[in-house]
């Protein structure tokens, strides 16, 4: 049975753990993210892109998540992720999600709260969890000093937004960046603005943009045949920094990925002869669990259910 995820994100805010978001697109990605959950005693969040809702469904995702969740111990939960119209954000909770993310960031903030609020005076009463996003989801390397304030979230404007829409839990932009291209340079992070904000404002944070793309899974993957040449993740040290301050989820989507193309790769490469599409499949959910569990450890979760 799906959940709201608004208690398990209260309290992970509260322990200085972390909830993992996990991006996933079909049965087999969905099945590994709450069978690692389930091992590992994890609370969880099933997320979907536009793109993957496009692909699946959104009646189609719920009633999996529901199959896949029946009779699973740990607290489940299914996130609209940017959802950047309004409409989408509405239908995902009409559909059954109980978590959706509202994607304003790139409007003013009058605008932002305004559209927020929309989603908020409709979700809430249905027990829905509203994320929201302030900033722009960049690397620091790519922003030019006069326009920092401009595309990282700005810690007073934080609080503000919190005041005026009283959201869930707050995606906040500090450097991280979607795709497996995070950093062109050396990885940083504005640590500071993280502090800063988290002492402000006393509600669950979000970091987007945050798998590792870890060098031994981006070389496993090249060695059959994958093309990754600028592939660069956010250290781990990074991530459980950021909770340290104050994250509360962390969001993974190209860590998923990269596993599973780098098993796929491997499976058709190491045996051409493979014909058994439940086969290939499997083995690419495998790693994708696999993956999963990596990175709810990381986040400290692990047991928290």
């Amino acid at each position: 049975m799906l959940v709201s995820p608004h208690d398990f994100l209260q309290d992970a805010r509260r322990g200085g753990w972390a909830v993992g978001g996990f991006n996933v697109y079909n049965l087999e990605s969905a099945r590994a993210v709450v069978q690692a959950a389930e091992e590992l005693r994890a609370p969880v969040m099933l997320q979907t892109s536009g793109g993957a809702v496009a692909h699946v469904g959104l009646e189609t995702m719920v009633a999996m998540a529901n199959e896949l969740t029946r009779g699973v111990r740990v607290p489940v939960a299914l996130h609209l992720d940017h959802g950047k119209d309004p409409d989408l954000a509405r239908a995902a909770i009409a559909a059954g999600y109980t978590s959706v993310m509202i994607d304003a960031s790139l409007f003013p903030m009058a605008e932002n709260v305004a559209t927020t609020n929309e989603i908020i005076a409709l979700a809430r009463p249905r027990g829905v969890q509203v994320e929201a996003e302030l900033g722009s989801i960049s690397g620091i390397e790519d922003v030019g000093d006069q326009d920092i304030e401009e595309t990282l979230t700005v810690p007073e404007e934080a609080v503000q937004f919190v005041a005026e829409t009283r959201v869930d839990s707050l995606a906040v932009a500090i450097g991280t960046s979607h795709g497996a291209t995070k950093f062109s340079g050396e990885p940083q992070l504005d640590f500071d603005r993280l502090e800063r904000i988290a002492s402000l404002v006393d509600l669950p944070l979000v970091m987007h943009g945050a798998s590792a793309m870890a060098e031994k899974d981006v070389a496993h993957a090249e060695r059959y045949g994958a093309k990754l040449p600028a592939a660069r993740g956010i250290p781990e040290a990074f991530v459980r920094r950021a909770i340290e301050l104050g994250v509360a989820k962390v969001n993974t989507d190209s860590d998923l990925r990269l596993a599973a193309l780098g098993r796929m790769r491997e499976m058709l490469t190491r045996q051409p002869d493979l014909f058994n599409m439940y086969q290939l499949m499997g083995e690419v959910e495998a790693a994708m669990r696999e993956a999963t569990a990596t990175r709810i450890r990381l986040f400290g979760s692990e047991g928290k259910a």
